[in-house]
C-alpha cells in the first residue's frame, strides 16, 4: 500500500521497535486504572520492552540497513547499538523502582509510561538521519523526563527539579532551532546526508554563518550531556528527581545526546571536524576540571553522582574529539560501561531508602560494611569502576579514549584527563572510606526485592567481566559502527 509522498506500508516495518515501545506505554496508563496489583504494571513495562528487543535483533538478523521516510529515519548499526543501550537503562530503572516508587507513593501507571515514552524519543534522536526527525525525538524524551523530574509533586525539591530541567531544556531546544534553521538557510535541507554533500560542494565549510551554526548545534547537545557551562541544571535536577529517575537520566539522555552528536558532526559536518574539534576541547577540559573538582565538596550522594556524570561526559567526548571512527567506537564502548557502573551505584542508592531514611548524605553510608557487607561490597566494585581502578571496566572505558587522544595527537587531553581521574578519585574513595573505616550511626535496613538484586546482579557482571574481558564489547561496538 502507497501513502503517497515517496513512502508505503513496508516502511512502518522498521518502526516496530519505536511502535512496540509507544504502543506499551499507553497500555500501562490504561492498565494503570484497573489494575490493583502495580507490580503487574512494571513486569508488562519489561516485557513490552524485551518484545521491543526482539523487533531490533530480527531487524539486524534481516540485515535491514536502510533509510526510510524520504531518508528521513536511518536504521543502521549505530542507531541499534544505541538502542540497546536505552533498553537495558529502561529495563534495569523498572527493575530498581518496584520497591522504591512503593515508598514514595508515586503514580505507578504514569511513571513507568514516561519511562516507555522518553525511551522511544531517544531511540528516534539515535535512528535520525534529518534535524527535524531529531528535534522531534528530542522533545518526546525531553517532555517526558521533565515530567518524570518533578513526578513527586509534593515534595519542592522536586518541583523544583522539574522547573529548573524545563526552563533550561527550553533554552536547550531554542539553540537546536536555531541552528537548525540556520543550516537549512545555507544548504536548502535538513536532511544529514545532503547537508554533508553540499558543505563539500559548495565549499561553505568556512563559511561563518555556518560555524555559527555548528555552534548553535554543539550549545544545544551540551546541554542535553551536561557539557560545562552548560551543566547548571544537572546538580539539582539529579538531587531534587525521584533517584530512580535520576539513574534513568544519568545515563538515557546522555547516550542520546551523544548519539545525535556522533551523527551531526560526522556525518553532517565531517568536512569541518577541524573547527568543531577546537571547540570540543575546551568544552571538555572544562568539563572534566568541574565536574570532578565540585563533586569533591559534595555531601549528597546524588550531586556527588551529578558532578562525577558531568566529569564523564568529558572523558566521553575525547574519542569524538578525535574525531575518527575509532574515537567513535572508544566513546560509544565508554557510554555502555557507564551505563553499568553508574546504574548500579544508584541502585545502592535506592537499597537504602526506607520508611523514614533517605539514604542521600555520604553520612549514611557510615559503617555500611559492617551493617550490610555485601551492599558494602558492590558498592565498592561500583566507586572502582567510576574511578578507573584495573581490573573494572571503568578503567577500559577511561584507557581507550584516552589512548585515542594520544593517536589523534591530543596528549595535553589525554594527561588533562588521567590528572582528573585521579582527582575524582578522592570523592569516590570517599564513599568507600565512610562504608569500611568507620562505626555505624544506625542499622540500615535494605529495601530488597528480586528485581533489585537482578539490576545488581547484572551491573556487578558486566563491570567485572567487561573489565576482564574488554574485547567482547570493544568488537560488538565495532561491528554496529563500521556496519
Amino acid at each position: 500500500m502507497d501513502f503517497g509522498a515517496g513512502f508505503s506500508l513496508i516502511d512502518i516495518r522498521p518502526l516496530t521497535p519505536e511502535i512496540t515501545m509507544i504502543c506499551t506505554g499507553l497500555i500501562l496508563l490504561l492498565l494503570d486504572l484497573v489494575v490493583k496489583k502495580k507490580e503487574a504494571i512494571a513486569v508488562l513495562g519489561i516485557i513490552g520492552t524485551i518484545v521491543a528487543i526482539f523487533a531490533t535483533y530480527r531487524l539486524y538478523a534481516f540485515n535491514e540497513t536502510r533509510s526510510i521516510f524520504l531518508e528521513m529515519f536511518a536504521l543502521d548499526g549505530y542507531a541499534n547499538f544505541f538502542k540497546i543501550i536505552f533498553y537495558i537503562n529502561v529495563i534495569l530503572t523498572i527493575c530498581i523502582s518496584f520497591r522504591y516508587m512503593k515508598i514514595e507513593k508515586a503514580s505507578i501507571g504514569e511513571y513507568y509510561a514516561l519511562l516507555m515514552f522518553a525511551t522511544t524519543g531517544m531511540m528516534i534522536m539515535a535512528s535520525a538521519a534529518d534535524l527535524i526527525v531529531l528535534y522531534l525525538g528530542l522533545e518526546l524524551m525531553a517532555l517526558s523526563t521533565y515530567i518524570l523530574a518533578g513526578l513527586m509533586r509534593k515534595q519542592r525539591k522536586s518541583n523544583e527539579a522539574a522547573l529548573k530541567y524545563f526552563f533550561l531544556g527550553a533554552f536547550s531546544s531554542a539553540f537546536l532551532l536555531y541552528g537548525i534553521s540556520l543550516t537549512f538557510g545555507l544548504t536548502g535541507t535538513t536532511n544529514i546526508q545532503d547537508i554533508a554533500g553540499l558543505v563539500s560542494s559548495l565549499s561553505i565549510a568556512d563559511n561563518a554563518i555556518m560555524h555559527l551554526a555548528v555552534v548553535f548545534l554543539i550549545v544545544a547537545f551540551g546541554f542535553k550531556i551536561a557539557l560545562v557551562p552548560f551543566h547548571m541544571w544537572a546538580p539539582d535536577v539529579y538531587e531534587g528527581a525521584p533517584t530512580s529517575i535520576t539513574a534513568f537520566m544519568s545515563v538515557g539522555p546522555k547516550a542520546a545526546g551523544f548519539a545525535v552528536l556522533g551523527r551531526v558532526l560526522f556525518e553532517a559536518f565531517g568536512d569541518m571536524q577541524i573547527m568543531w574539534s577546537s571547540i570540543l576541547v575546551p568544552l571538555s577540559i572544562l568539563t572534566m576540571a568541574v565536574g570532578s573538582i565540585i563533586a569533591l565538596a559534595q555531601t549528597n550522594i546524588k550531586r556527588m553522582l551529578a558532578y562525577s556524570s558531568v566529569a564523564h561526559a568529558g572523558y566521553i567526548l575525547l574519542g569524538i574529539i578525535a574525531g575518527t571512527t575509532d574515537g567513535l567506537i572508544s566513546s560509544v564502548n565508554y557510554l555502555m560501561i557507564y551505563m553499568f557502573m553508574n546504574m548500579g551505584a544508584f541502585a545502592i542508592v535506592i537499597m537504602l531508602r526506607s520508611e523514614g531514611f533517605q539514604g542521600e548524605e555520604l553520612e549514611d553510608y557510615k559503617g555500611l560494611a559492617k551493617t550490610n557487607p555485601a551492599a558494602a561490597a558492590l558498592m565498592l566494585v561500583f566507586m572502582f569502576s567510576l574511578t578507573g581502578i584495573p581490573p573494572t571496566a571503568g578503567f577500559i572505558g577511561k584507557f581507550y579514549v584516552i589512548m585515542e587522544a594520544i593517536n589523534a595527537g591530543d596528549m595535553y587531553l589525554a594527561i588533562t584527563a588521567v590528572v582528573f581521574s585521579v582527582i575524582s578519585a578522592f570523592f569516590y574513595l570517599r564513599v568507600v572510606m565512610y562504608m569500611y573505616m568507620n562505626d555505624p550511626k544506625e542499622t540500615v535496613i535494605l529495601t530488597k526485592s528480586p528485581s533489585m538484586t537482578f539490576a545488581l546482579a547484572l551491573t556487578t557482571v558486566m563491570v567485572l567481566v567487561l573489565g576482564v574481558f574488554p574485547s567482547v564489547l570493544l568488537n560488538l561496538v565495532r561491528s554496529s559502527i563500521i556496519s
